[in-house]
């Protein structure tokens, strides 16, 4: 059962419909797990990263996948690295999969394996077209020109 029910906002908005979608999505794929923690941190105006915690994979056992505004990390140990008889395992090695949604012209600038750690770095590009601009307000019989683009 959800908390909040967007049906009286569909009538009185406009084009928030993927808005509302996003939100059903969210609240039924929402992992009941923990598991593998992660960690979302912005590192500039529009960079964003990503560290998840993959203890025991190696990048052959990763695969990164983005479709749709959708980011998923799937995780599978290929083969078991123990030589001898495992007499206690701490060490998480089952297989996982993490979804994030993706804001518009959010992409994925890479990622990277080290210290157990996976890094993907994320970088909000707007295209010229969608940012603000400022515009005169003419007089009669003037045409108004843009001035400038300011990046939001």
């Amino acid at each position: 059962m959800r908390a909040f029910d967007p049906t009286p906002l569909y009538r009185s908005t406009i084009g928030f419909d993927r808005l509302f979608s996003l939100l059903d999505q969210f609240a039924e794929t929402a992992p009941a797990n923990g598991y593998p923690p992660y960690n979302i941190e912005r590192t500039g105006e529009n960079d964003y990263r990503i560290s998840i915690a993959v203890a025991g994979f190696a990048d052959t056992d990763l695969d990164i996948e983005v479709k749709e505004n959708a980011l998923t990390v799937k995780g599978e140990k290929k083969q078991p690295e123990t030589q001898g008889e495992v007499l206690h395992q701490g060490i998480a090695a089952r297989a996982f999969e993490r979804r994030f949604q993706l804001a518009d012209y959010v992409l994925v600038k890479g990622a990277s394996l080290e210290h157990g750690l996976l890094h993907i770095d994320l970088v909000r590009e707007v295209p010229e077209a969608k940012k603000p601009r400022t515009i005169t307000i003419g007089t009669s019989g003037s045409k108004a020109q843009v001035i400038e683009n300011k990046a939001a």
